[in-house]
This record gives C-alpha cells, sequence and structure tokens, in this order.
C-alpha cells in the first residue's frame, strides 16, 4: 500500500487539497473533487508513464518523481506566489 504524506498540520489536509485540485484544474486536468490525489493516474498518462492504482513495483523512481514534481511543484510555486503578494 502507498504509503501517504501527512501535513505538519493535519487540519491543513483541505486546504491543501482544495489547492491541489484548482492548480491542476487551470493546467488542464479532470479533477473530482472529493479526489484530487487522483489527477496522477492523469499526469502520468500525459508524460507516457504507465501508472496502475496497484502493482506499481517496476515503475522507476524517477519517473514516480516526474509524475510528483509535475503536481507538487505547481503546488509550491503557488504557495510561493500567494506568499509573496500578502508580503506586499
Amino acid at each position: 500500500m502507498a504509503k501517504q504524506r501527512r501535513p505538519l498540520v493535519p487540519e491543513a489536509r483541505e486546504g491543501l487539497n482544495k489547492l491541489k485540485a484548482d492548480i491542476m484544474r487551470k493546467e488542464g486536468y479532470s479533477v473530482d473533487p472529493n479526489s484530487p490525489g487522483n489527477t496522477k493516474y492523469e499526469v502520468a498518462k500525459d508524460l507516457g508513464i504507465p501508472l496502475r492504482e496497484k502493482g506499481n513495483q517496476e515503475l522507476k523512481s524517477g519517473d514516480a518523481g516526474k509524475i510528483g514534481g509535475q503536481i507538487g511543484g505547481k503546488m509550491v510555486h503557488e504557495l510561493i506566489r500567494m506568499a509573496k503578494n500578502q508580503l506586499k
């Protein structure tokens, strides 16, 4: 079973999921508001990486990083932009 990352502040999970959904929607992906984490399958398909719900033992760590980087990188970029705006 895949390990789920936990935010340092558990109450932030809902806000992070909303942020992920909003960002990935802006990138043109269809996002289920109840399961924004499932967007990774669409990202993997766009990158040509075979990702399944179970049985990804043969998936290379570099490929997994490409998928997660597409999502997490965009989230970090948006969080930095939001912080800069608050500092102004």
